[in-house]
């Protein structure tokens, strides 16, 4: 059976780091099956991802063990992350669907190789959706009085159901700085809107208005300033004077599950390293 892994780390830049990196591998026995890194002049940072097969010789808390301190050495943030493993999300959702049923497809058809934990909304609409999947649903109603309960209940589900992402697939309530905090590195979100642009209700309606020439979406990970995490993935559409609120919103929702699903997909395989407000997105 393969065991492959994937090591990502992140440090200060300097001479030697791939060669230190890869002898290391080598000595250990392990075959590597690829490798993508990037020096950004402007953080003076080093980023790498080394995907590589672990040989039955050694375990990865053995690996981990022999890595530990050369990374200390070069200062390194690192995880070592086996590939086999699926990720097990939980989708937050509101009264539009069109997100979670794109993620709920791409799963079942097995072209996101991820596990759906459980779906959770503030309303009950999409229960039969979730269930025809057979997905867990959790009806969590909130309101300025029961926000603080609310958000408890998902952190309590989050840890009970082992979620390693939180997905926002059209999540319409304000995460509290408390929940950001809780969720931090572990939350995307998608924007129904070409960040920065359009915020607020009806994003389409006001881009419409303007007589804008393109529409988008954005996805970013979940951060206390609304809107304004790290951003992962992005796409755009042309629309032109002929185009209605409707169609805008019709084109639009079609961007917002693709951005999603790629986000969401170079996340759970560990593509993305955060570089102070920006990200390192290896294709």
């Amino acid at each position: 059976m393969p065991r492959d892994h994937i090591l990502t780390l992140s440090c200060p830049d300097r001479t030697g780091i791939v060669y230190r990196v890869t002898g290391l591998l080598f000595d250990a026995g392990c075959n590597i099956l690829d490798a993508q890194q990037f020096g950004d002049d402007e953080s003076g940072r080093f980023f790498l991802r080394v995907h590589f097969d672990l040989p039955a010789t050694i375990t990865a808390d053995g690996l981990r063990a022999r890595f530990a301190p050369l990374a200390d050495a070069f200062a390194m943030a690192w995880q070592l992350h086996d590939a086999r493993r699926k990720a097990r999300l939980m989708v937050l959702v509101s009264k539009q669907g069109h997100c979670l049923n794109d993620l709920l497809f791409r799963v079942h058809s097995r072209q996101l190789p991820v596990d759906i934990a459980c779906v959770a909304s503030n309303h009950d609409d999409f229960a039969a959706l979730a269930q025809s999947y057979g997905v867990a649903f959790h009806h969590l109603p909130v309101s300025a009085d029961n926000r603080g309960e609310q958000e408890r209940r998902i952190l309590d589900l989050v840890e009970r159901e082992h979620i390693d992402l939180v997905v926002l697939a059209r999540y319409m309530q304000i995460l509290s700085p408390e929940l950001c905090d809780a969720l931090s590195g572990r939350a995307i979100n998608i924007h129904h809107s070409f960040l920065p642009s359009f915020k607020g209700a009806k994003p389409y309606h006001q881009a419409h208005a303007r007589g804008v020439k393109i529409i988008g979406a954005t996805a970013h990970y979940v951060t206390r300033d609304l809107d304004e995490g790290p951003i992962i993935e992005q796409d755009i559409a042309r629309v032109d004077h002929a185009m209605t609120p409707k169609d805008l919103v019709r084109m639009g929702s079609d961007i917002e599950s693709l951005v999603l699903a790629r986000a969401v997909r170079r996340h759970v395989e560990h593509r993305i390293l955060l570089n102070g407000h920006r990200t390192v997105v290896f294709r």
